[in-house]
């Protein structure tokens, strides 16, 4: 090999692998256009550089960093340079084998004579699978901009993690620079670009930083979109994210995802959905309590004031069931088509479940669930906090064959939750909490005109459909439920 092989005139480059059978084929071409003396040649091996053996004109490229750069799908490849002095410039390219072709890109009316006319080329060792982030780490004009962090040798890498508070409680995964390529790798946004401020402290949230606590959630490079997005619902002003990490009540983002990319990555709508076992809907909604934690400064006992909080803390997050065309999903309910796919955040807590298993009705049905969201917050408190109402399948087919959708439950819902201000005003019933003493002859709604919210989800079997009780700053004094487009 000569080593100094990149400095001479140069007018073909050609890149090729032993372990590729056109590579080989083509050996007595390789040899033909060495010794040619009308043309110069340099050949990039990615593999073996002894291959092609006894040529001066080799170069080791088994780093791959040439390939790379050059873009290179399939060995073999030719290239023709337009200015033979400069190693980098470029006229055009062939790749494969076609006889035909190498004689009139080469100029040489007998070249490969003896080979067959055609015979495709092998992928490029940079098309290897997890190739492109790790050549993109080491040679890509994209350069992290995160700050490195030195573990000392004998340090646990897991519990390094622990010690520098990256941890929700749970273990996290490694955030590695190649971990990190791998899942910017799921979006086609620039690293370096900054979605807004993150709560508490109002640090510049970039990509970047979404992508490492991404990582530490344990998500997939496909789920890195639908993270985005969480995370730029989360920043509207109409969430209050800040407000939320303050309070001392029980909510935290509760996120609802809809449309076509439920299925592509995998998310549980049914049996379970709330549940654990489905790494999508885990690792989603974790990730997006990473960042406030990590990059916001969202850390319990600090800002995070909640007097006890909620599970839904680690990880809040599933998919509707969007099985029945003729029930709107929430993201239609929020002016979005069903063919998007959309996250939707909730300032929520806990669930409350909804046992029902007699009502074969849509009106007794509606009764007895209009019953169970009288105690969001409390039954004597009316118009402070929104709710979800999650209706179970078999639940919805009732209303579904009692011919009804969803716009009419909730139109009976408010109906039934109707209340005179005189049965729920402080003192009532020997009760100290309820509503001001001022609204006692109103007739008063349990929730604000959007404050009821409906969506699908679970198992086809099971009678159960589940209360989430909402922030007692809901609507415009506080968090509204708030809508990302993917």
């Amino acid at each position: 090999m000569n080593p100094t092989l990149e400095t001479q005139p140069v007018n073909y480059v050609l890149v090729v692998k032993k372990d590729c059978p056109t590579c080989t084929v083509i050996e007595p071409v390789i040899r033909s256009l060495a010794e040619n003396t009308s043309l110069s040649l340099s050949v990039y091996v990615q593999d073996d550089p002894s291959f092609p053996p006894n040529l001066d004109c080799v170069v080791d490229d088994s780093s791959l960093e040439y390939s790379y750069k050059r873009e290179i799908e399939v060995v073999p490849t030719l290239i023709r340079l337009n200015d033979k002095n400069d190693v980098h410039s470029e006229e055009a390219r062939i790749y494969g084998w076609d006889k035909g072709q190498w004689q009139s890109f080469t100029g040489i009316e007998e070249l490969g004579a003896e080979l067959v006319d055609f015979k495709p080329g092998c992928g490029s060792k940079t098309q290897d699978p997890g190739m492109s982030e790790v050549l993109a780490l080491r040679f890509g004009e994209q350069i992290l901009q995160a700050r490195h962090v030195e573990l000392a040798e004998a340090e646990d890498i897991m519990e390094a993690c622990y010690d520098r508070g990256w941890s929700d409680g749970l273990p996290v995964v490694p955030p590695t620079p190649l971990r990190v390529m791998r899942m910017l790798s799921g979006s086609e946004r620039e690293a370096s670009e900054i979605v807004g401020n993150a709560p508490p402290d109002n640090v510049p949230c970039t990509i970047e930083k979404i992508a490492i606590n991404a990582v530490m959630a344990g998500c997939k490079p496909e789920y890195f979109p639908v993270v985005i997005a969480s995370v730029e619902a989360a920043l509207q002003d109409r969430f209050c994210m800040h407000g939320l990490l303050c309070t001392t009540y029980f909510s935290s983002p509760v996120m609802v995802v809809n449309g076509p990319i439920t299925k592509q990555i995998g998310m549980n709508s049914g049996i379970n959905a709330l549940g654990q076992g489905n790494r999508a809907n885990a690792t989603i909604g974790r990730a997006l309590q990473l960042i406030i934690r990590n990059v916001g400064g969202g850390v319990p006992g600090g800002i995070d004031r909640a007097c006890m909080g909620n599970p839904g803390k680690y990880t809040y997050c599933f998919a509707e069931d969007e099985s029945d065309d003729n029930w709107l999903s929430l993201s239609m309910d929020r002016g979005f088509q069903r063919k998007d796919s959309v996250v939707s955040l909730f300032a929520g807590d806990g669930l409350q479940p909804v046992l029902d298993q007699q009502s074969r009705t849509p009106e007794s049905l509606a009764k007895s669930m209009a019953m169970s969201l009288r105690s969001v917050a409390h039954t004597k408190l009316f118009g402070m906090a929104d709710a979800i109402l999650v209706v179970c399948p078999e639940h919805r087919r009732v209303f579904r064959e009692g011919g009804w959708s969803k716009a009419e439950l909730r139109k009976a819902l408010y109906e039934e939750l109707k209340t005179p201000g005189s049965e729920i005003i402080r003192g009532a019933d020997d009760i100290a909490e309820g509503m001001p003493v001022k609204l006692k002859d109103k007739m008063l709604d349990k929730f604000r005109e959007d404050g009821l919210h409906i969506v699908t989800t679970g198992g086809t079997a099971g009678m159960f459909s589940a209360i989430i009780g909402g922030w007692v700053a809901s609507g415009e004094r506080g968090s509204q439920l708030t809508s990302q487009k993917i």
